[in-house]
């Protein structure tokens, strides 16, 4: 059995270096590609079929030696290089390439072939001056291209402004502060703070003051994050949604939040449940507000994480009213609300254009006394879906309402529990067998019923059906 290679991931300067590619086909432009930008003196050897490569070479970029490869070429050519891919289509020949490449001890790369290679090219993340470089030792490559895309689709595209900007920033913080621990400290405060998001954002005389702040030792001004959840999947979350909840001091969370989603959140973020269960309040909204004021008054980058959308029946323009009045920054960041996402999840299009040419959002939430407030002559029409939010408990009301008010009873209706979770269910009916059916099955919260024709265009897409 043969010893399993080991590699040291490392970051090679060449700006001073002189590259050989050898070979002139796809696979040969692709460690091409690798190296322009980064290497100042590139050289091709072989016959050039690939058009990028013809490209750099008529452009100048790139030094085309000749055609023909010969073993005899190379002791004068592989010592002036200070790393070589071998990228032809013969394998033996490019066995022969390593052999003498490590006959010279200079770094060689056998494409699709680790055995003979000194190094080999991970799976790279770009966001220059930022890199970031996944391998598995050779073993998995299509695995590292599939991580590098799931790592690359969390991190945000104004990485680059960001790191550009700390770059700038050098020079001056280390003459402002000899000190290295307090500059380090400084550093990590603007990282962790407002700091960071505004010059991801390009916004880069705010960030500078912050930074100043940081090092100043001034204390960090908190912000409130609105932030919503979606439906309850998790790969439904926004990737501004997943870096808040990465960044956040502390979380305030309420009944609808999974603990699949909780898990995405900064471990060491202080949590707070602030939820309601019909007419349960564990902190009143009043008390809600108070206190992300409070936090961010503290210093604290708050989180506040709804199901769904934040402005979607989600107390969310109240709490911005509050947080803004209050002085306090604010960011809204939506997410996928409860019609949408449960609809798609459950095969029931929101919209059809033979039966449904408006969608309209309802929310089922009773007034103290129990009863529903809505506009019923509007809302028992055809021609239009409605997307009922806590309408569970008054269920048998709504119904009766909508029927009472135009809709014939056997009008078809749905309710989606849990919808786009694991444990997802479908409970298909009409106005008239919907109450009883949601008793019959011992349905509960959080759920979204779906009335009008639309229900009947529904099709099975998920196995986690009733």
């Amino acid at each position: 059995m043969t010893k399993e290679a080991t590699y040291l991931p490392i970051a090679m300067r060449l700006d001073d270096a002189r590259a050989l590619v050898i070979g002139g086909g796809q696979v040969a432009a692709n460690k091409l590609r690798l190296l322009l930008g980064r290497c100042s003196d590139i050289a091709v050897l072989g016959r050039v079929d690939d058009p990028e490569i013809a490209q750099a070479v008529a452009s100048g970029r790139v030094t085309h030696l000749g055609d023909s490869i010969t073993l005899e070429a190379l002791p004068a050519l592989l010592p002036e290089m200070r790393l070589v891919f071998a990228a032809t289509d013969d394998f033996a020949l490019n066995r022969a390439i390593a052999a003498a490449a490590r006959e010279w001890r200079v770094a060689i790369c056998v494409v699709d072939d680790p055995d003979p290679s000194t190094f080999i090219t991970p799976a790279i993340i770009d966001r220059t001056p930022v890199q970031i470089a996944i391998s598995t030792n050779g073993a998995a490559p299509v695995l590292a291209r599939r991580l590098r895309m799931q790592i690359e689709a969390l991190l945000p595209e104004g990485l680059s402004r960001l790191s550009r900007f700390m770059q700038a920033q050098r020079n001056w913080i280390k003459q402002a502060q000899p000190d290295t621990l307090i500059r380090r400290r400084a550093w990590e405060n603007f990282v962790d703070g407002p700091g960071a998001e505004q010059a991801l954002r390009g916004e880069d005389e705010a960030a500078r003051r912050s930074l100043e702040e940081a090092l100043s030792g001034v204390p960090r001004q908190g912000e409130v994050w609105l932030v919503g959840a979606g439906p309850g999947d998790p790969d439904l979350l926004t990737l501004a949604a997943l870096r808040l909840m990465s960044n956040a001091d502390s979380v305030l969370y309420d009944q609808l939040i999974p603990p699949a989603i909780m898990d995405r959140v900064r471990r060491d973020a202080e949590r707070v449940f602030v939820g309601k269960k019909r007419s349960k309040h564990s902190l009143p909204q009043d008390g809600i507000n108070e206190e992300l004021i409070r936090r961010a008054r503290a210093g604290e980058r708050v989180l506040r994480l709804k199901g769904g959308d934040p402005f979607i029946f989600g107390r969310g323009g109240e709490e911005m009213e509050a947080l803004v009045d209050a002085g306090v920054t604010v960011r809204v960041i939506p997410g996928i609300t409860a019609a949408s996402g449960c609809g798609a999840a459950a095969g029931i299009p929101l919209t059809h254009r033979d039966c449904a040419q408006s969608c309209v959002f309802v929310t089922g939430h009773a007034r103290a006394d129990g009863t529903l407030n809505l506009d019923w002559a509007s809302l028992a029409k055809k021609g239009q879906t409605l997307a009922i939010y806590m309408g569970l408990a008054p269920m048998a009301d709504l119904c009766a309402q909508l029927m009472a008010h135009g809709l014939p009873p056997e009008w078809p209706a749905a309710v989606i529990e849990h919808g786009t979770r694991h444990d997802q269910r479908v409970h298909v009916a009409t106005l008239a067998t919907l109450p009883a059916l949601v008793i019959e099955r011992q349905v509960v919260s959080p759920a979204l019923t779906l009335v009008g024709e639309v229900v009947n265009h529904r099709r099975i897409i998920h196995h986690q059906e009733t």
